[in-house]
């Protein structure tokens, strides 16, 4: 049986989703279809578009709605003690387990998970979780005895699972297992004039609770909040509100200009920007784009030793167009004397020979600048630094995991 137009806008309405956009109205259709079923659903979208309402949804719809319905962010609990969470523990079976504990999967028996960033989750409790989605079994941790549950499991991610399938951080059997029924969020950049009511809504929230005049868009600012592209989507958005309803208590007609001061610069991180179907940010990708970087760099300046050793008048125009680059070149009175530029701001002048010196340039280069640790921990101090040491602001500046973070902060001895 088709799903009306009408259905979906009641849905939407229930679960407070704003918004007539295509690809979302598909969303919610989606959702509604796959909810009578026990099928596993892998919903798919940027950070901050809205998934967990799509669980909801799901759970409500479904034969299950009476069970207990329970969301778990695998990113946001630690390696050592996910498996204890979802799966249960026995007494003694690690150091601080006075007693048994039962999972989440062991409480939910009949409901429904929410399973939200699993692509952090753990390659030892992928097979654990595949396991439960095959055969309906698990054992909890520090025993041996096999347990039974009937839980519909609903994941949903922001990375790209297929690229951490081919990079060996996602089992490839659990990804095909969860993917059953593919559900997108598309993020708010895509949806079009949703922005605009979306700011309305939250606008007229924040009137009604705290008692006073909405804030509201000229023409000017609407099209300048629907250029924004919003990598925080929707609860960047409602926070974007927020702060201007509470702080423009005068002005409450907002023009471009008031809204500009309000919208974000672009991040001076070089960190890299990806949607679900982009390919996944990782810590690697950021090294990477920094090395490649330097590497480009490193190699302009070799070409242009060897190019100038054996021209002393392109070497002086060089020197004379590109003064920030070259502090102090020795250029020789005759033509035939060959050119050792020195690339190092107020360095004495170079007297070893021509080969050895480009080595050296090389050499000293590589040392000095293309350690990946050493980057590493520059980028991670910086952003650090930048949040007053907000581990979870930190973390979304540079595209990874709090998880992750907290490991390299632990790895470089940067706790202080």
């Amino acid at each position: 049986m088709a799903i009306t137009d009408a259905e979906i806008q009641s849905v939407k309405q229930r679960f407070g989703i704003i918004g007539n956009a295509p690809l979302l109205n598909n969303a919610v259709r989606v959702a509604m279809q796959v909810s009578p079923t026990d099928m596993t659903v892998l919903i798919t979208g940027e950070s901050g578009s809205g998934k967990e309402s799509f669980s909801k949804i799901i759970h409500a719809l479904s034969p299950r709605k009476h069970g207990q319905f329970i969301a778990i962010n695998c990113g946001s609990i630690p390696e050592g003690t996910i498996d204890s969470e979802l799966f249960g523990h026995e007494k003694g079976s690690f150091t601080g387990a006075h007693e048994a504990r039962k999972g989440y999967f062991e409480v939910t028996n009949g409901g429904t998970i929410f399973l939200d960033e699993i692509g952090e989750m753990p390659l030892g409790t992928q097979a654990r979780l595949l396991r439960v989605l095959e055969y309906g079994e698990f054992i909890k941790v520090g025993s041996s005895k096999v347990l039974k549950t009937d839980v519909r499991v609903v994941a949903a991610t922001n990375v790209n699972l297929q690229s951490k399938v081919e990079d060996g951080k996602f089992r490839e059997d659990l990804y095909y297992r969860l993917n059953s029924v593919p559900i997108y969020v598309p993020p708010l950049r895509e949806r079009g004039k949703d922005v605009e009511l979306l700011f309305r809504k939250f606008a007229s929230d924040f009137a009604e609770r705290y008692k006073v005049k909405p804030v509201s868009l000229t023409e000017e600012a609407k099209d300048l909040l629907l250029k924004y592209r919003f990598p925080g989507n929707i609860r960047q958005l409602k926070n974007l509100v927020d702060q201007i309803s509470v702080l423009s208590t005068e002005q409450k007609e907002i023009t471009a200009e008031i809204l500009r001061q309000y919208l974000p610069q672009e991040r001076s991180l070089p960190a890299l920007y990806s949607t679900a179907s982009s390919q996944d940010i990782s810590e690697r990708e950021i090294l990477y784009k920094v090395l490649f970087d330097m590497r480009r760099d490193v190699n302009e300046l070799k070409r242009i030793v060897l190019e100038n050793i054996n021209n002393p008048a392109r070497a002086a125009q060089l020197v004379k167009e590109n003064p920030d680059l070259f502090s102090e070149v020795p250029v020789p009175a005759k033509p035939e004397e060959p050119v050792l530029l020195n690339l190092t701001p107020s360095a004495n002048a170079v007297t070893t020979p021509v080969e050895d010196e480009v080595q050296d340039i090389s050499h000293e280069t590589a040392d000095d600048s293309l350690s990946i640790e050493k980057k590493e921990k520059e980028l991670i101090m910086r952003a650090l630094r930048k949040n007053n040491n907000r581990r979870k602001y930190a973390a979304r500046d540079l595209g990874i995991s709090e998880r992750t973070l907290y490991r390299k902060i632990k790895e470089y001895d940067l706790e202080d």
